[in-house]
């Protein structure tokens, strides 16, 4: 196979979507695994939803999560602009030829003359049929149609659909796709103001770039149609690319597409990088800042579509190259299960350094004012590490390991707390201030033969030690934490303890 160059081509049009992300996944392991060009390119033709800060969201998100593309905005390449305001003349000559090669007209219909034609007819399109009836080269014939343009006045090209035609489109996910022209409406190519509409700038940059492959939502796949015929109009069937195009990201209940909206909604993220809107409806949580590993994140866009030849869950970057393949994606729409993209982040978690989480949890940290050592740091991730799930768990449910316990379990103390406890707690806490080494071990067997000569039994102390020292039974294990907390903090937190539970 010919070395493919894939491109990913969004529009800034807001946050980048976590549907978007996971094309440019599928377009970026679909090049590296056949050593191909991953290229970007930013398709801002529509001005009118243009969103300042959009196209550096993208940048920046595709960054983040390692999908680092070899040509395109912001990272140069031999086939630019590769933003499609920058091309507009490109486009201008394209369409003027379409019209000179017969499969393309100018119509000078004013919008409102096409207004007063949609309220007169429900799902008015402008087709093989109604142009017969409009304002067009092709009804004005061409002598008046030149005068038209020579005056300047305005006009609209539009790709001439001849019916009665069946166009075949085979998808690599999806087979052979057949489409009817008699159904199709003349899509407007260039508009009133001189800018292309996708479907003339997305063949034109697809053709000159030298696309090879176009992987994309399945919501593109009706224009396909009209692609296809503007390849042949142009003469560029020999150089089409092959297509395929990828399953909805269904809901997290399993109904309906996956939107914007749904984060709020259901309280979870569904963009790759938070964004500051104009309003709070238009503001999003991302994946980062939720507290995900962009390899987790990865990991759990692969599989909402693509099915490995295998069970295989966890897969490195590497391991994705190797096995992914266009084949293996479904047709069905995959739902957006949020307990399992956590579930992938605290796989990720678990098995990363901790020198390395310390890093990512410093920011954190510091942000709520807890200044500690690099060494304090990464004690305590090692002491929650199989505790989190994502990132801010580390300073969120973790807290009591940078600052006194907030509160006390006082229904478990009820259950388990009697006054005769009192004074083993008080000789358990004098000891500990001589106690050599204080250390995880070391006090685990001290304090359990203390049990032992006293008459308790562990069920009877360790429940209430670690709710002394982290305020719940829920946390980690009890004299690791004494050890993290040392000996000074330990014995704060069990002389609190004990004047809280005289006190209740």
């Amino acid at each position: 196979m010919t070395k493919p160059r894939i491109r990913f081509a969004p529009s800034p049009t807001g946050a980048l979507h976590i549907g978007g992300m996971r094309t440019a996944l599928y377009n970026y392991l679909f090049a590296r695994q056949n050593g191909g060009t991953f290229i970007l390119r930013i398709e801002d033709t529509d001005q009118g939803r243009y969103v300042p800060g959009a196209e550096e969201y993208i940048i920046e998100s595709l960054r983040w999560a390692g999908l680092v593309p070899d040509e395109g905005v912001g990272f140069g390449g031999d086939d630019g602009p590769y933003r499609q305001s920058d091309r507009k003349p490109i486009y201008t000559k394209y369409a003027h030829e379409l019209v000179q090669r017969g499969h393309a007209y100018y119509a000078f219909d004013t919008p409102e003359e096409l207004d007063a034609h949609r309220q007169e007819e429900d799902n008015y399109t402008y087709n093989h049929t109604t142009r017969r009836s409009l304002k067009n080269s092709l009804t004005l014939g061409e002598a008046e149609a030149k005068r038209r343009l020579d005056a300047g006045e305005a006009f609209v090209v539009r790709l001439k659909i001849e019916p009665g035609q069946e166009i075949h489109v085979h998808d690599l996910v999806r087979g052979d796709v057949v489409f009817q022209s008699s159904e199709l409406d003349d899509k407007v190519l260039l508009k009133a103001d001189g800018m292309p509409t996708y479907h003339l700038a997305n063949i034109v940059d697809d053709h000159l770039m030298r696309i090879t492959h176009v992987i994309r939502g399945e919501e593109w796949l009706p224009s396909t149609a009209h692609h296809v015929l503007l390849y042949a109009g142009f003469g560029w069937t020999d150089t089409m690319p092959k297509f395929s195009h990828l399953p909805l990201i269904l809901k997290p209940v399993g109904n309906g597409k996956l939107s914007k909206r749904d984060g709020a909604k259901f309280g979870i993220p569904v963009f790759p990088l938070s964004w500051k809107g104009a309003t709070p409806e238009e503001s999003f949580e991302g994946f980062r800042e939720a507290g995900f590993l962009p390899e987790a994140l990865v990991n759990f866009l692969a599989l909402l579509g693509w099915h490995p030849s295998d069970d295989q869950e966890m897969f490195t970057m590497e391991e994705l190259m190797a096995s992914f393949s266009i084949e293996n994606i479904g047709k069905s729409g995959a739902r957006f299960d949020y307990e399992k993209a956590k579930w992938f982040n605290q796989k990720y978690i678990h098995a990363m350094d901790n020198a390395a989480l310390a890093k990512l949890v410093r920011p954190l940290a510091e942000a709520k004012g807890y200044q500690v050592s690099e060494a304090y740091l990464e004690s305590t991730i090692g002491l929650m590490k199989e505790r989190a799930t994502v990132l801010p768990d580390f300073v969120d449910a973790g807290y009591y390991l940078f600052e006194p316990v907030k509160t006390y379990d006082d229904e478990a103390l009820q259950k388990k707390w009697n006054a005769n406890l009192g004074p083993f707690f008080v000789e358990m806490t004098e000891i500990m201030v001589t106690f050599e080494p204080f250390a995880s071990l070391e006090l685990e067997e001290a304090v359990k033969a203390m049990t032992q000569e006293r008459g308790l039994k562990p069920g009877d102390v360790l429940p209430l030690l670690r709710i002394a020292l982290v305020g719940t039974m829920k946390g980690p294990a009890v004299f690791d934490t004494a050890a993290v907390l040392g000996r000074e903090e330990t014995i704060q937190r069990l002389k609190v303890f004990l004047k809280h539970v005289q006190a209740n």
